[in-house]
Order: structure tokens, then C-alpha cells, then sequence
């Protein structure tokens, strides 16, 4: 799932910059090399998985105690660590992924920045920034923490992809102002940041109070659609008239009575009851079958007539 921290950090491993000085690192170094090759190469996560355990068992079995053994230390435990979260992404294991991690660093302080940044990116991915909100908070607020490289980063991600997506606005303000945020960001950022959360404050508030505009102006194109349609249904009417006024001296005077009640009834359920209530279904029915006597009343003479001709 985050296979790019794996190259860079191969590549970073692989370029000389630090040398290997005990047979141990050498060792777990090799656990870091068939792990990444699990993971990216031949796609056995639960290999590399297995890998990574092996090589986290060498160094905490380790008892070197030199001063460059305890950065190389460091380096490889972060190494095999990164390689086990990817592991457990994408074994669907993602669940276990902080309880492991504290489970080999101890406190949440003591996890190094790029770890924290991993697990976040993964509980964001799964929609499950809750976990991750309390504890990135106390490892932000460690001031230990604040010299790391990785810490503005974490500290960005943390404002971003927790607190604004939770809704925890006013919290990422006070973030923001107090000094652990001053540390983190530049005054450019802070801006930046700050444009965030004002964005999600009226995102929040057009979504608990609707803009009364929007309601008036959806309310003004109902009633002008209304309009629009009984002035239609008054020029069908009007012609309708019309055609029967011209037609008017074939009818005999029952039929007449008839074609007046039709279009009584006609105004009365097109114009003054709205048809898409249920109570006007049964006036529709009777309407057109009312309508289709009075035609074949009407015109039916009319047509045998013709036929006869």
C-alpha cells in the first residue's frame, strides 16, 4: 500500500551512507532486504510479515550497546517496521497496526515520525481517524518529538486529515495558537491551515442552516412553473372551445350538456386540484371516460357518415 517508503527507504540503506559495523546489523539488515523483496517483488505478505518479525526478534535480543549500534538500531527498527505496516494493509490486518507499533516502541512518544505519519495515512485510508486523533496529539505535544524532521509534517496531516475531517474545528484552532503549533508551522501554513478550517466552519454551518436566498429563490421558480402551466392549460381550454364552437352545430342539445360538464370538470381538475394528489386519481379516471363517451357521441356519426360516401 505505501511500497514508495519502501524504495526510499531501501535506497537511502543501500547507498553507503551508513556503515554496517556489527554481524548482528548485518544480520537484520538481511531481514530487511528478503522482507522488502517479499513485499514488493514476489507479493507474499504474510513472507514478509513473517520476515520483519524475525528481524525485530535479532534486535531486541540484541546487547551491543555501542553509540553508533544504537543509531544503527534505531535505523533498522524503523526499517522493519515500516515493511510490517505495509504487510499488514494489505493482508487486511490494519486493525493491529497501532498495537503492534506500540508494541515495539512502547509509548506512543517514542514512535519515530515517519511511523506516525504511516499510521495515519492508513486509519485515514480506512476511514478510521478516531483511533489515531489521541495519540497523534500526545506524540505532537512530546517535546521531545519537535526536533525530528517528520514533525511538521505529522503535525499538517494531524490538522488536515483528522481534525477537519472530523468537524473538530474550534480544536484545530486552539492547535493552531498554541505553541506546539507555532513550532509546526510556518506563518504562511498557519494561514493555509486556518483557511481550512474556515472552510469546514461554513461548510457546517450551510449544512445546519440552509441559506434563506436559496429557499426564496427555489420557492419564486416553483410558483413562476405553476404560472407557466395554467397559462398552457388556459390556451388548450381556449382552443378547445373553439374547436368545439365550430363543431357545435352537429352536436344535439344532450351532447351539449355533456361537452359543457366535460370541460367543468376539466378546468376544475387541471386548474384548481393539484393532479398529483391521490385524491385526485379516481376524478381522472371518470374525466377520460366521461371525455371518450362524449367523443364517440360527438363524431362518431361524422365518420360512418363519410365511410357511407
Amino acid at each position: 500500500m505505501w511500497s514508495s517508503s519502501s524504495v526510499s527507504l531501501a535506497a537511502g540503506r543501500g547507498s553507503g551512507s551508513v556503515r554496517l559495523i556489527s554481524p548482528t546489523a548485518c544480520t537484520v539488515a538481511t531481514h530487511v532486504d528478503s522482507a522488502i523483496e517479499y513485499l514488493m517483488v514476489k507479493k507474499d505478505f504474510q513472507a514478509a510479515l513473517d520476515t520483519c518479525e524475525r528481524g525485530l526478534e535479532s534486535l531486541s535480543s540484541s546487547g551491543e550497546q555501542e553509540d553508533s549500534w544504537c543509531l544503527k538500531h534505531g535505523e533498522l527498527k524503523t526499517a522493519l517496521t515500516i515493511v510490517g505496516i505495509q504487510a499488514l494493509a494489505e493482508l487486511n490486518q490494519w486493525r493491529g497496526v497501532l498495537t503492534s507499533v506500540l508494541q515495539q516502541f512502547g509509548e506512543i512518544e517514542k514512535i519515530p515520525a515517519k511511523i506516525i505519519q504511516m499510521c495515519i495515512l492508513l486509519y485515514v485510508k480506512v476511514d478510521e481517524r478516531a483511533v489515531m486523533k489521541n495519540a497523534v496529539c500526545d506524540w505532537l505535544h512530546c517535546s521531545g518529538n519537535m526536533s525530528q524532521s517528520g514533525f511538521s509534517t505529522v503535525a499538517e496531516l494531524y490538522i488536515r486529515h483528522i481534525l477537519v475531517p472530523m468537524g473538530q474545528t474550534s480544536e484545530a484552532l486552539e492547535f493552531l495558537d498554541c505553541d506546539v503549533g507555532r513550532v509546526a508551522f510556518t506563518e504562511e501554513q498557519r494561514q493555509a491551515a486556518q483557511c481550512l478550517v474556515d472552510l469546514q466552519n461554513e461548510k457546517n454551518a450551510s449544512l445546519s442552516n440552509p441559506n434563506p436566498e436559496f429557499v426564496v429563490v427555489a420557492t419564486t421558480a416553483s410558483v413562476s412553473q405553476q404560472d407557466k402551466l395554467r397559462q398552457w392549460l388556459n390556451s388548450i381550454m381556449r382552443l378547445l372551445h373553439r374547436g368545439l364552437s365550430v363543431a357545435s352545430v352537429r352536436i344535439r342539445p344532450f351532447c351539449r350538456r355533456r361537452v359543457f360538464l366535460a370541460l367543468l370538470l376539466l378546468y376544475l381538475l387541471l386548474v384548481r386540484v393539484d393532479p398529483a394528489l391521490p385524491s385526485a386519481f379516481p376524478w381522472l379516471f371518470r374525466l377520460h371516460g366521461l371525455l371518450k363517451q362524449t367523443w364517440n357521441t360527438m363524431f362518431g356519426p361524422y365518420y360512418r357518415a363519410n365511410a357511407r360516401n
